[in-house]
Parts: C-alpha cells; structure tokens; sequence
C-alpha cells in the first residue's frame, strides 16, 4: 500500500507533471459624316423649255467632341457620367462611357465655349478647360485620368476558427514556468479563446509527453517510488526500470484519454481557464472546481467528464501491468481519488502561483 507521506510527494511533485499536458491606347470614333445625297431633279414635262436649277448637294454641319476615360493607371472606367457645358443649362447634355471607356457628343455648334466634366464613383470629378469648335471639327479630349478618392480606410481582417485556435495553442506551447517547465495547459486569455480541433487536442498531448523536461520529470517522480519501494516492483536497475515505465505510462494514458480522446468526443476542452481576477474566494472557487468542470467547445461551462473518464481510464488500465499486489477495483478507485487531489492542487498553485512565473504567458498576451 502507498504510504501517506508518498501520496504527499506525489501530489506536490504532480503539480509539475500535469502541467505539462495539463493603359491602354484611346481611339477617337474618326466616322466621316454622311453626305446627302442629291435631291433629284424634278421630271420636266416634255416640250417644256423652262430650265430647272441644279440643286446642290446638303452636308450635315456640326461639329464633334469625343474621348476616353481612364484612371490614373491607364485603366479603363466604363460607365463614367460625361457632361456637356456650354454655359445654358437648356442645352447641357449628359452621356454614359461605353465598355471601351469611350464618349462622343455630336451636332455641336462652332464658336461655342464648350466645358467637359467627368464623375465616376470612387473617383474625384474631372473637368477640362473650355473648349472652341470650328465648323465640322472633331475635338479629342485628351489626358481624361481620374484619380481615385482618397480618405480614411478602414480595413478587417479576418480568420477562420482553425486558424485562431492554431495559432493561440503554438503560443501556449510556448508558456513555460520559470523558462523551462511546460505549462501548455492553460488559458490566460479565456475571453479570446477558440475551440481545439480535435487534431490540436491531439497535437498538445503529443508535444506535452515528448518534452525533454516530461521525460526528467518522470525519471524523478520513478526515483521517488524507488526510493519507497512502491508499487511491488523488485530494487535495483529492473525495478527502478520498471516503475519509470510504470509512471509514464500513467501519464500517457491520462493524457491521452482525458487530454485528447474524451474531449475530441465529448467536445470539450483540455485546458484550464485561468481567472485572474475578482476575490480570493471565487478564484479559489474557480481552481478547486476545475476538475469538475469544463469548458465546451461550444464556450459554455459544463461536467468535465473528460478529466474524470480518463483519471478513471488510466486507472483502470493499471491493472494491466502494476504488480499484482497493487491491482484490483478498490485501488482503481483510489487512483481517481489520488489523480483529482493532486489536479486540485496543480489548479489552485496554477490560479495563485505560476502565471507571475511564466514570462511567455505575459508576451503572448502582449
């Protein structure tokens, strides 16, 4: 049977296992206008001898203006509103750039001070200077570049679940007491937090039972047995061989059940959520009811029945190699019993004690 003063050491000495796991060219429509043709001579009777006028030909008179729209990169910007000016408002006209960017106004007349503005949206206006047509002139505006509004942008920025629940459990697989003893397990920003995926719930348990200091951990916490004979294992290299075995492999398959398989199932949360604030008491509250209850991945606060099926798993599955002496149902339930005594203490030292001794926590917060 374990002794009281080894489940002392255990569960002062676990408060540091668990923590572990725990421009394009413008071209100008150059159309010529239409010559009518000539209106023909009216039938002469015959035996007349009255001679008829050759009329002369009509031509269309007017004058033209036309051009094309761009932005400051040379881009077209079809669908621009182009005005006509002249001074009169009864004669101010309006036209729609085409897809290639392009206006025209026609039948203009000559000797007329003529003003082009241009407004498109997302642009400021552009306007040019007037303009004098001759008779049957055509006149292209050129160097029609519209620059873009400029102003306050607000821009958002955002990202997938996935991607904001990476990148919180890369910074706290950074957070290490005192520099070097892992502390990945907890949450000091609980209001920001995003779910695990279940391949982040495996990924955490995976790098917290490889790590060098989880490994010297173990080997320390196996000199303990050793040292108290307990469980029923030989002395010497086979015995202190077997017990190191023994407390990982107590370790993995806590961490592993209650750490990664139970919460992918159960959609919860591994983590403890750190407090931080309010009274002594409701902190205190807060870390003793840790192994009880939970975080779900849905943010709301229910039964933690993944830290207590794999406190009750592990335990079960001692019974596979614990010598003989220590297994039966009676010691799997002291197990559990042992396993929630020593999560309340590494909670309550975790509230109280190890975010003034974990540096990375305060710059991943920053």
């Amino acid at each position: 049977m374990r002794s009281r003063f080894l489940h002392f050491l255990k569960a002062l000495f676990s408060v540091l296992i668990f923590l572990c796991w725990m421009p394009l060219c413008a071209q100008a429509p150059l159309s010529a206008l239409a010559k009518a043709p000539a209106t023909p001579p009216e039938a002469v009777p015959a035996g007349t001898t009255t001679a008829t006028a050759n009329p002369q030909p009509q031509v269309a008179h007017g004058a033209r203006m036309g051009g094309t729209v761009t932005d400051e990169n040379g881009d077209l910007v079809p669908g621009a509103t182009v005005t006509l000016d002249d001074g009169n408002p009864a004669d101010r006209r309006t036209s729609t750039t085409t897809d290639n960017a392009e206006f025209e106004f026609t039948n203009l007349k000559p000797g007329v001070a003529y003003h082009i503005s241009v407004h498109a949206q997302g642009f400021k206006d552009w306007s040019s200077p007037a303009v004098t047509l001759d008779l049957d002139q055509y006149f292209f505006v050129k160097d029609i570049q519209l620059r873009a509004v400029t102003g306050d942008t607000t821009v958002t920025v955002t990202a997938s679940p996935v991607e904001i629940a990476t990148e919180q459990v890369h910074l706290e697989e950074q957070q290490r007491v005192m520099g070097f003893i892992p502390n990945f397990y907890v949450v000091y920003d609980g209001q920001d937090s995003a779910p695990m995926t279940t391949k982040l719930k495996f990924q955490m348990a995976f790098r917290a039972m490889t790590d060098p200091i989880t490994f010297l951990g173990t080997g320390a916490m196996a000199g303990i047995y050793q040292a108290s004979d307990t469980p029923d294992y030989v002395q010497g290299a086979k015995g202190y061989g077997q017990r190191l075995g023994m407390v990982y492999t107590d370790g993995l398959t806590d961490l592993i059940f209650g750490g990664a398989i139970l919460p992918s199932l159960l959609h919860q949360d591994p983590r403890y959520y750190y407090q931080g604030t309010g009274t002594k008491k409701s902190r205190l509250a807060h870390a003793l009811a840790s192994p009880f209850v939970c975080k779900g991945d849905n943010g709301k606060w229910q039964p933690n029945y993944s830290s207590m099926g794999g406190d009750l798993i592990s335990s079960a599955l001692s019974n596979l190699y614990y010598p003989q002496s220590d297994r039966g149902a009676s010691l799997v339930f002291q197990g559990f019993l042992i396993s929630t005594a020593e999560r309340e203490v590494s909670t309550v030292v975790q509230e109280f004690v190890l975010r003034k001794l974990t540096p990375s926590a305060k710059k991943s917060r920053q």
